[in-house]
């Protein structure tokens, strides 16, 4: 039972860790708006963990694989939100360099934004019902009751891994921030990956 839970959360780590639209919005994050920005959208993005493990233990998720037009409906309003998101960055005027500008978001909107954006990815669902009975042990029961704690130590992993990507871009964030107009152009790096995560999200 412990070397199956030591793999899940090898694997776990692994899955995080890897390219995907959650870690490069807390990377984008973090290099425009700084650390603690970044930390709050990944206690978000991790948070999200739950919703889509309820999912999947309520079997939502077999639903939504079992009819394209339910996901593709789900999945194209996640890449209108990130768009959605891009122009509000890209419209920024260097809001986080010294020169000045709007504002940056509060991190309670910064958190809610992310935990929305991780909810409508219904990738993360199937994955999550593919992923989670696989490490369910028959001979202990309650299938349901096991898939929701693998659910949340999942969630615990993903905010430590997350918080780490924050923490590290953050801090190269702060050293560019140093320089004259460079929030410029992080404002407009955080923008780019949000609109290539929207484009990437409808071209698949």
């Amino acid at each position: 039972m412990q070397a199956d839970l030591l793999l899940f959360l090898s694997l776990s780590v692994g899955v995080t860790i890897a390219p995907g639209p959650d870690n490069l919005q807390v990377l984008a994050r973090s290099l425009s708006q700084g650390r603690a920005a970044g930390i709050a959208a990944a206690l978000g993005f991790a948070s999200g963990c739950l919703f889509h493990t309820t999912l999947a233990v309520l079997g939502v998720a077999a639903l939504l694989k079992a009819s394209p037009m339910a996901f593709d409906a789900i999945r194209l309003a996640g890449a209108a939100y990130l768009m959605w998101l891009a122009v509000q960055v890209l419209r920024s005027r260097g809001g986080f360099s010294p020169t000045g500008g709007p504002p940056p978001l509060g991190f309670a909107r910064i958190f809610g934004q992310s935990v929305l954006a991780n909810m409508l990815n219904p990738k993360v669902t199937l994955f999550f019902v593919v992923f989670l009975p696989q490490f369910v042990n028959p001979w202990v029961g309650h299938p349901d009751w096991q898939m929701l704690w693998l659910g949340v130590i999942f969630m615990i992993q993903a905010a430590v891994v997350f918080c780490l990507i924050a923490w590290f871009a953050g801090l190269l964030g702060q050293l560019l921030r140093r320089r004259p107009q460079v929030g410029v152009w992080l404002d407009r790096l955080a923008g780019l990956i949000f609109l290539f995560l929207a484009v990437r999200i409808v071209w698949e």
